[in-house]
């Protein structure tokens, strides 16, 4: 069943068509790439998904509920949420810090900390916490600084801050951006653990062809501002369409 639907999505700036007829279906619990060359439209329609843009034409529904119109924090309360090409984190607090703020957050930002019923309310909420870092692997840095961190853990840790807000979706916008190979790695192998944990359906905007093809269970092509293959990832590499989008010509 699919839970992200787009459908005859257009959206231009000026004379410039970025996004042209996109059509797009993302199925529940699956990790969907989403690729193809600079300037194809993958930035503009993340940032449609997210409500920082709206199309000019067009809806794009999550579980069945339109999400044009909304603004960012309000898609969020519905259950999705982006993790940056750069790590969004509290650099001055440490690991459990950052994964306690969205433990006490409520969706729309605000904190609900009535008195009655704090007590038990900050026992769950710390061990949710422990139990974000534990499932990233980052318990034992609980105490580090989060800007002392590497690269891959600092991906960890807003993993970890994201999947404290119970998401349903996760948007991942280049995930793996500035990393080394053995952070790559280890990034690829927490989406796959925490995908069969959780069932949290992904999302994945990637120019890394080997974090793609590890991850994807299926794959949107963009050239042009427009899916020009929808497919499972063993039927993209040899199509003829991309070969033509990413070398200019089939091969």
């Amino acid at each position: 069943m699919s839970i992200l639907e787009v459908q005859n999505v257009n959206k231009s700036f000026g004379g410039l068509k970025a996004l042209h007829n996109v059509n797009l279906s993302v199925e529940e619990g699956t990790i969907h790439a989403i690729i193809g060359p600079n300037g194809a439209g993958k930035s503009t329609l993340l940032n449609c998904f997210i409500g920082k843009l709206i199309p000019d034409t067009g809806t794009v529904t999550f579980g069945g509920k339109s999400l044009l119109g909304m603004k960012p924090h309000e898609i969020n309360q519905t259950g999705v949420s982006r993790v940056f090409q750069t790590p969004e984190i509290f650099a001055d607090l440490t690991v459990y810090e950052n994964v306690l703020i969205p433990c006490f957050a409520k969706r729309d930002g605000s904190f609900c900390l009535n008195p009655l019923k704090f007590v038990k309310r900050e026992a769950d909420i710390h061990d949710k916490a422990q139990h974000m870092l534990e499932d990233v692997n980052m318990a034992d840095k609980r105490h580090m600084t989060a800007s002392s961190l590497s690269r891959g853990d600092k991906r960890r840790l807003e993993m970890a801050m994201c999947l404290a807000q119970d998401p349903k979706l996760l948007l991942l916008d280049e995930p793996t951006a500035g990393m080394a190979r053995a952070d790559t790695n280890n990034t690829i192998e927490l989406l796959r653990e925490i995908q069969g944990k959780r069932h949290i359906t992904m999302a994945v905007i990637e120019h890394d062809m080997h974090v793609v093809f590890s991850l994807a269970e299926k794959i949107s092509v963009l050239a042009q501002g427009t899916v020009i293959v929808e497919d499972l990832p063993e039927n993209i590499k040899g199509h003829p369409k991309v070969q033509e989008a990413y070398l200019g010509g089939a091969h």
